[in-house]
């Protein structure tokens, strides 16, 4: 691998974290989060400016030490040679820095865009059928959830790309333990429920056969720090839950064991009924603060690292206590996390992350 490995291998965050109508900002973004010595960068994909592809690959070519992961893009978005041309090209351009990443994604918007719903059964094939041809095998013959392929080959040897995958529900937790090398949890999970998942990803790992130890757990833990003024906070922490929860708040609420009324009252509110797009793209400071107010809970809101850089370093440190591997400090830029990860360094247990290495889905080297 080229450059060293980052200072802070533990610790990860967003490259474009929400909204953007100016990917070109990946770029900047990159040389900073390398340059605060965060471990990872991670890419998330929408379906406007952000094809995890490309943002892969400017990532790779704007940086020498930092990992990168794709997290995530979907099985029936793309063709499966498609897919496994695009990881193998972000993997050799960034030397080895890169994991690429696989989830469910949201049935509604499959729906409307007319490609299947994806299944448990469908990443499973896909992640066989992607390691296969990066081992320089071929698939052909097959005729199942990824559609029919006669005869796949990509004619070379890629090597070993870590898979990543998201998970939330217990059944995909599951499935991340028997096959993924490292998972990514949901953003707005409480301690407890992070431990939890946890514990599911690593028995599953051990039911199959695997070293439990050997896949790495990223939490997801929204930061929001006190400096930032009062609309861009808002819309970090109660604009992001509030989408959340406009999008699949059922299955956030049973992850956490939090009331399922609540969220029925959330849902039924005068201001979400109707509300002509995502709270945390379009909310009003106004709005914000009247979700906040009327229809979620504070301890809801509490699932996250907010105030000083010493408390989001506190609660940085408690997601290690839970169980995680590594964090992502989601929803923030670089810049904005500077003085979290300044105050992280002087409660760091340095020891711990010795033997991290820089690609985020490998537990070493």
């Amino acid at each position: 691998m080229t450059g060293s490995v980052p200072a802070l291998a533990e610790l990860g965050c967003y490259g474009l974290a929400g909204h953007t109508d100016t990917p070109r900002d990946l770029i900047a973004e990159c040389a900073r989060a390398e340059e605060l010595g965060l471990g990872a960068l991670f890419l998330s994909e929408r379906f406007n400016v952000k094809d995890a592809g490309v943002l892969a690959g400017a990532a790779a070519a704007a940086t020498r030490s930092i990992g990168i992961g794709t997290a995530t893009t979907n099985p029936n978005t793309r063709h499966l040679l498609v897919t496994a041309t695009m990881a193998a090209t972000a993997h050799g351009l960034a030397d080895g820095r890169y994991a690429f990443g696989l989830g469910r994604g949201f049935d509604l918007l499959f729906d409307v865009m007319g490609v299947p719903r994806v299944t448990g059964t469908q990443l499973e094939d896909a992640v066989r059928s992607l390691r296969a041809l990066w081992r320089g095998e071929t698939v052909a013959g097959y005729d199942g959830p990824l559609g029919t392929l006669p005869y796949v080959s990509q004619g070379r040897v890629a090597g070993e790309i870590p898979v990543l995958m998201t998970a939330i529900g217990d059944r995909s937790l599951a499935l991340a333990g028997r096959i993924a090398d490292g998972v990514v949890l949901h953003t707005f999970l409480t301690d407890e429920a992070l431990a939890r998942s946890v514990q599911v990803i690593r028995n599953a790992a051990a039911d199959a056969g695997r070293d439990p130890a050997a896949i790495r757990i990223w939490a997801v833990l929204a930061t929001v720090e006190e400096s930032l003024d009062d609309q861009t906070r808002a819309r970090k922490l109660v604009g992001r839950l509030a989408t959340y929860l406009q999008g699949y708040g059922d299955v956030l609420v049973r992850a956490n064991g939090w009331d399922p009324a609540v969220l029925d009252a959330f849902r039924t509110h005068p201001l979400v009924q109707g509300y002509p797009g995502a709270f945390d793209a379009i909310g009003t400071t106004a709005q914000l603060h009247r979700l906040r107010d009327e229809a979620i809970p504070a301890e809801w809101l509490a699932a996250s690292a907010t105030g000083s850089p010493k408390d989001c370093a506190r609660r940085v440190l408690d997601q290690f206590g839970a169980g995680a591997d590594s964090v992502i400090l989601h929803g923030a830029t670089p810049d904005e996390l500077a003085p979290v990860l300044e105050a992280w360094r002087l409660l760091r247990p340095a020891d711990r992350f010795a033997d991290l290495p820089a690609n985020p889905g490998r537990m070493s080297s």
